[in-house]
């Protein structure tokens, strides 16, 4: 089974990206120590400070299913409902390596 990358595109309301930062914090503290989490990483935009971007790659799809029935990711329900000015944007993805094999795939 192939690795799946997520990403997760967040348009922050103005004025409440540090409280979404503070809110994601334990979300992926307890991401990291899920079965098949190679990484989980939040990112900030650097032409827009109220856009966050989050970086997901899972061993396989039996896993990223596992991810979302875990407790700690229903907080996000209402930590987006308080921080978010719209749906997240989320988009799934398969690797295509390209190139050099250590540098082609995130």
């Amino acid at each position: 089974m192939s690795e799946i990358v997520v990403v997760a595109m967040l348009k922050v309301k103005e004025g409440k990206v540090d409280e979404a930062i503070s809110g994601f914090r334990p979300v992926i503290e307890q991401t990291h120590g899920e079965e098949g989490c190679i990484s989980y990483a939040l990112h900030r935009d650097n032409a827009d400070p109220d856009n966050l971007v989050l970086v997901e790659r899972w061993r396989s799809q039996t896993d990223l299913d596992a991810h979302f029935t875990q407790p700690h990711l229903a907080a996000l329900g209402s930590l987006a409902s308080e921080v978010l000015s719209e749906p997240p944007r989320t988009i799934f993805c398969s690797a295509l390596p390209v190139g050099d094999p250590a540098k082609g795939v995130l």
